[in-house]
């Protein structure tokens, strides 16, 4: 609960901080506080990865064997931590006869990212 808050607080501060000429343009992303990376609430993520979410947070059953390994961030997208920090679990894809290209990256510090292009572009996951 105090998560949650604590990240609308943050939306909240974003909109009240930016000039007035940009409050008026709803469709730009709203920015990550700390890392910025564009936010996605889980509203509106896709069901799949409802699913993965709630997969991570039970500690499992997970979609793919290879759920749960070490995500070593050689793309350089997400804020830089030692190896070991992140974890990659795939969000399945309908029609996709393999993992398809859908992940949530999970943080030491129960953060979550969304990337729905194999890691190219990720969104830090609103709670």
């Amino acid at each position: 609960m105090v998560r949650l808050l604590r990240a609308w607080l943050v939306v909240l501060l974003a909109v009240l901080w930016l000039p007035a000429g940009a409050q008026a343009q709803a469709h730009q992303p709203v920015q990550g506080a700390h890392d910025g990376l564009e936010i996605i609430s889980v509203a509106d993520l896709p069901v799949e990865a409802h699913k993965t979410l709630r997969a991570i947070k039970q500690g499992g059953p997970f979609a793919s064997p290879r759920d749960g390994a070490a995500f070593r961030n050689y793309e350089r997208v997400l804020p830089k931590h030692p190896r070991g920090y992140y974890r990659e679990y795939t969000v399945k894809t309908p029609g996709a006869h393999n993992r398809g290209m859908r992940r949530i990256i999970s943080g030491g510090l129960n953060e979550y990212y969304y990337t729905a292009d194999h890691y190219k572009t990720f969104k830090r996951i609103l709670e």
